[in-house]
């Protein structure tokens, strides 16, 4: 087995940073494309339907392809239309064309993220959770600096302004070009690992069934306090958008630090007794949320979002043990489909908005974690492939 590669990790994990920063954007966004289209909760959840439907469920299609052989190409067209599909969202007066734009940004993401954690896996040596987490924690930090980057220009400069966010897309997709063979996968490993490779049974279908369903109910969790805190504090409260930029962001920061910090306990203690304890803190602290105020409720989202953010590359990780011969089929279906299912929820919370109110929307997500955990504690694996 290869060693823990830091450097490679860290052109992939920035590249992962980069595609990630437009979908953690896109939440953030909705509140004033919900204005300018005249929108309702509804027609708004739409949008995100979409890019949930082409950046995540199609995902695992991706990684079929990139199963097939080493497909290094997808990381820089990823890159290139995950920027160039959302920059240009806030130009259209029509949902149709939103749609379409948010479908090619949706696209760019499903290419980059099966090969990125394929290729990834190759470098994390030993240390199999704390490699990952390098690569993870990239996407961690886009998501949280996406909704501060979009707000801070929509506020400042304009929704018409939004485009240049597009820069940092350009920027990496030349490095990531510049820097391709740097970050090849080793041909000959990459053969041993297909021959060496166990058969899949219907056990272990069983269990990736219910790592799916957990991963279903954190993201759940997470997409809905990502998008609903923004509405509650901005449409809702008539707050002021910056301060809900400023709790998505402190969530999603939150949970880039629990990625790093998670990760080598989670090699220590065991995957699945890791995430089996960061579920059961899960659901133990978000109903805290509706409790506090002022600054204790920053420091309520970052605990939430440290531990549940955590548990993302453990989960990854049991996922290509499952199937260590379809590593990218295993990341397309943990880092796609099951996000993008759980993802598709935020719809129905949008159906709950447009009914009962916001307020009961956000508080109906509590009961996401705890089902979460329940399926933790059923679900079976072996630590050693």
């Amino acid at each position: 087995m290869s060693k823990l590669n830091v450097k490679v990790l860290i052109l992939l994990s920035l590249g992962h940073l980069v595609v990630d920063i437009y979908q953690g954007a896109l939440p953030a966004t909705l509140p004033f494309l919900k204005d300018k289209l005249s929108l309702s909760y509804t027609a708004t959840g739409l949008i995100l339907v979409m890019a949930n439907f082409t950046s995540s469920i199609l995902q695992p299609l991706f990684g079929f392809y990139s199963d097939k052989k080493e497909k290094a190409i997808l990381l820089p067209i990823g890159l290139l239309c995950a920027g160039l599909g959302f920059s240009f969202i806030s130009i259209p007066d029509s949902l149709a064309v939103v749609l379409f734009m948010v479908a090619i940004s949706g696209l760019g993401t499903a290419s980059y993220h099966p090969e990125g954690y394929k290729t990834a896996n190759f470098f994390t040596g030993e240390k199999s959770v704390t490699g990952m987490a390098i690569f993870s924690v990239g996407g961690n930090l886009g998501f949280s600096l996406g909704p501060i980057l979009s707000i801070y220009i929509i506020q400042y400069l304009g929704l018409s302004s939004l485009p240049i966010i597009v820069f940092p897309s350009l920027i990496v997709t030349a490095l990531i070009i510049y820097q391709r063979k740097v970050i090849a996968i080793p041909a000959m490993e990459h053969a041993q690992r297909q021959k060496a490779a166990p058969k899949t049974g219907s056990g272990t279908y069983l269990s990736l069934f219910m790592l799916i369903a957990i991963v279903i109910m954190r993201t759940w969790t997470q997409m809905g306090l990502l998008t609903y805190i923004p509405f509650y504090y901005i449409n809702y409260m008539k707050g002021d958008p910056l301060y809900a930029g400023k709790l998505v962001f402190v969530y999603l920061l939150s949970g880039a630090a629990g990625t790093m910090i998670g990760a080598p306990l989670a090699d220590r203690w065991g995957h699945r007794r890791f995430l089996r304890f960061s579920m059961f803190i899960a659901a133990a602290t978000l109903p805290l949320m509706f409790f506090v105020k002022g600054y204790m409720l920053f420091v309520v989202l970052g605990i939430q979002g440290m531990i549940l953010v955590s548990t993302f590359a453990v989960t990854i990780v049991m996922a290509q043990k499952l199937l260590p011969a379809k590593l990218g089929i295993a990341s397309g279906l943990m880092v796609g489909f099951a996000i993008g299912t759980g993802g598709i929820g935020v719809t129905l919370l949008g159906i709950i908005a447009d009914n009962f109110g916001v307020p009961v929307a956000l508080e109906s997500i509590i009961a996401l974690p705890f089902i979460g955990f329940v399926l933790s504690l059923i679900l079976r694996y072996q630590e050693k492939a």
